[in-house]
């Protein structure tokens, strides 16, 4: 059996990652685990944990899944994919995906341009369902420094272990992302050690990379990469 583990981002819940995780749960029949970190989801504090029991969390789902399965994929996004680096350093798992992952964070001048796009809208009356502000809003207004500190410690603590990262790798990055610069996945891509390794930039994405206009291509690449028989000589980005 095949296990895939999917790691969602800072101050949010595996609805992140739904689409993604549930396309191989369903077409692929694996055995798919997106675990809830500590302190978030609908009844989580993020005043009562520290970086470490996120990495804490991560763990114990690779090992059980480790346990069970042949092979163990790990997905993560955001700061799922900083997570998702450290657990690929230190266990067997087979492969890795690295969706908006965030080494670096907070590119002034695209979060700029997004919250002008949300004043427009909101003027307008056009984002009471709009997921993609409420979202965010919702973090803005909710997150404690406290939680915040934190998040940079995982960061600067998980960066030094991304060397170690030895197999197959694709990273995927949004370039309208407003959070995550292109410098996180390009600084990913020459840092990480595996022979096989591919980065993919999707023009019309943002920080919410699974559920945007370009979620079917999304999943179709994320599949080929984890369906192919890798070739450890080759390297390549597109």
């Amino acid at each position: 059996m095949i296990g895939c583990l999917c790691l969602h981002g800072f101050t949010g819940e595996p609805w992140e990652v739904e689409p993604v995780a549930t396309y191989f749960l369903k077409h692929k029949k694996w055995l798919v685990y997106t675990p809830t970190l500590p302190g978030h989801g609908p009844q989580g504090n993020l005043k009562d944990v520290t970086y470490a029991d996120w990495v804490l969390k991560a763990e114990l789902a690779v090992k059980e899944l480790l346990r069970r399965c042949e092979k163990v994929y790990v997905i993560g996004f955001s700061m799922g994919g900083m997570l998702a680096c450290y657990i690929a350093a230190k266990y067997q798992v087979e492969k890795l995906v690295l969706l908006s992952a965030a080494a670096y964070y907070v590119n002034p001048q695209q979060l700029l341009q997004e919250l002008k796009d949300v004043v427009r809208l909101r003027l307008r009356g056009e984002l009471v369902n709009d997921e993609h502000y409420q979202h965010y809003r919702k973090k803005i207004i909710e997150t404690p420094m406290s939680a915040v500190f934190q998040f940079m410690q995982a960061v600067k603590k998980i960066k030094p272990f991304v060397s170690g990262v030895t197999v197959p790798t694709l990273i995927v990055q949004g370039e309208k992302d407003g959070i995550v610069p292109p410098k996180s996945a390009l600084f990913l891509y020459k840092t990480i050690c595996s022979k096989t390794k591919n980065i993919i930039f999707l023009p019309q994405s943002k920080h919410l990379i699974c559920h945007g206009f370009e979620k079917e291509i999304l999943i179709n690449r994320i599949e080929g990469f984890l369906d192919r028989e890798e070739d450890d000589d080759e390297s390549s980005g597109t």
